[in-house]
């Protein structure tokens, strides 16, 4: 029981020591040294970010970027975040350009494709598909001609020379 109560204690200093370190820091006087005040910071902002802040007349700007000598956060994350479009806006307009024209000229050659197989397409139905009574007469002139290069007389005749009762006569 004293080993499982000796690990319990050991477990909860480990545990305790992050907390430990935090209050000893405070104590040495390490608390103060990481306030961002403003004070000591030079910033600029560049000319086509100011232009483009001043002719915005949707976004509603207030302030300047150094109040009382010190840095107006507040303004400082407004421009980021402006500066932030601007490059999202040109990096957009720049990644669309390229892939526009692609498009075009791929929409450009499948059109001349289309059209070439619709050209195509037209010769060949002149050529191989006249229209159906044209092929049908055609086939039964033809469908005549072998009987009577094969027989010596047409179709009707050799059925009616062969088979004597229907061979009718009308009054």
């Amino acid at each position: 029981k004293v080993r499982d109560m000796w690990t319990v204690v050991i477990e909860i200093l480990t545990s305790l020591e992050k907390e430990k370190e935090i209050v000893d820091h405070a104590l040495q006087g390490h608390i103060g040294q990481y306030v961002l005040n403003g004070s000591s910071v030079a910033f600029s902002i560049p000319q086509l970010l100011a232009q483009r802040v001043e002719n915005d007349v949707h976004q509603h700007w207030s302030g300047n970027v150094y109040e009382d000598g010190k840095l107006n956060f507040l303004m400082v994350i407004q421009l980021l975040n402006e500066a932030l479009r601007t490059l999202r806006d040109e990096i957009h307009q720049s990644e669309l350009t390229p892939h526009l024209e692609y498009i075009k000229t791929i929409i450009v050659k499948y059109t001349e494709i289309l059209q070439t197989l619709q050209s195509i397409r037209l010769r060949l139905n002149k050529r191989y598909y006249a229209s159906k009574s044209e092929s049908i007469s055609r086939e039964q002139e033809d469908w005549k001609e072998r009987w009577t290069n094969f027989l010596n007389q047409s179709p009707l005749n050799f059925i009616l020379e062969h088979n004597p009762v229907s061979n009718v006569q009308f009054i």
